[in-house]
């Protein structure tokens, strides 16, 4: 089935082009079946390459999927057009009164500052208590697990040493549980971040359970006990080209930065060797089948048992 989306948004073309089976939103309303409702709270700078990279995973399952992009109002964009932003996000305002079965918040490049310095922080806080009482279940991505952490289970963050950079390996910790099925006993995930979660605090959290880790970058996945939380602290939905554009862009700006690790063929920044594509695809087609689709009511109105 496909991932529903507005035919002029620019992720509608890039999708159709890979055959992925993309539906746009007029036709959808023809179709008697209830599609999974999922809201995007996009904090990435990159608005267009972030949601293509998420609706693109999204699309990869037999259920049909509703988009719904979400901006904040306390910050403006200044890498996306206006245009852009108005045609295709709502605001908090906008769906406040409404319900989503699943609701995903990426990462953001504020991770330096403490929480309640980020311009946004009082607007992110509504969010997360809307989810509370609106949303099936939340998948929170890098510096968005970390404030999650930090607002529902008070754990703080720490700068680390340097920019955690590169593909790393990872371990499942809980094989038989759902999010993780059909992975290997080890699997590759891109990390580029320059803080980490406090771990002991995270383990030792009896509402808490490290689900994925790697000797190099430590924890990467963790959910609560309820599953209505789902923390991903790697970028399993980066495209090949994400992180060498991460490196050259921090080279032109002149920031201490090395290359990526486990990524570039040799010293050739033209050979991306890609060993986390189907550990993205799976993680989300697990996700959207097993923690919303099987315990979402049908009424979306209801709030589910789950």
């Amino acid at each position: 089935m496909p991932i529903v989306i507005p035919k002029d948004i620019p992720a509608f073309n890039v999708l159709t082009r890979e055959n992925i089976f993309c539906m746009h939103s007029t036709r959808a309303a023809t179709q008697d079946i209830r599609p999974l409702e999922i809201l995007i709270l996009n904090l990435m700078p990159t608005k267009v390459t972030t949601e293509t990279q998420l609706m693109r995973l999204l699309s990869n399952s037999p259920l049909q999927v509703n988009i719904t992009l979400m901006q904040t109002v306390s910050y403006q964009p200044t890498n996306v057009s206006k245009t852009h932003m108005d045609k295709f996000y709502k605001t908090f305002d906008d769906i406040k009164d409404l319900n989503f079965d699943g609701m995903i918040i990426t990462g953001a490049p504020v991770e330096t500052l403490e929480f309640n310095e980020v311009k946004y922080w009082e607007e992110l806080c509504k969010i997360f208590e809307f989810a509370e009482r609106h949303v099936t279940s939340s998948v929170f991505i890098c510096w968005g697990a970390q404030a999650a952490l930090n607002y529902y289970y008070g754990i703080g963050k720490r700068l680390m040493p340097k920019k955690l950079f590169g593909v790393f390996e990872n371990r499942s910790l809980m094989q038989n549980d759902p999010l993780l099925k059909g992975l290997d006993d080890t699997f590759f995930i891109p990390h580029s971040r320059h803080t980490e979660v406090d771990e002991q605090s995270l383990r030792e959290d009896n509402r808490l359970v490290v689900l994925a880790e790697g000797k190099e970058c430590g924890i990467s996945i963790a959910k609560c006990i309820d599953n209505r939380k789902f923390f991903f602290f790697g970028h399993a939905e980066y495209d090949r080209e994400t992180l060498k554009a991460e490196y050259v862009r921090d080279l032109e700006k002149g920031l201490p930065i090395e290359k990526p690790v486990n990524y570039f063929v040799g010293d050739d920044l033209d050979k991306i060797k890609v060993t986390w594509r189907s550990t993205g695809n799976l993680l989300f087609y697990n996700w959207l089948n097993y923690y919303l689709y099987q315990v979402t009511p049908y009424d979306i109105g209801r709030k589910s048992d789950n």
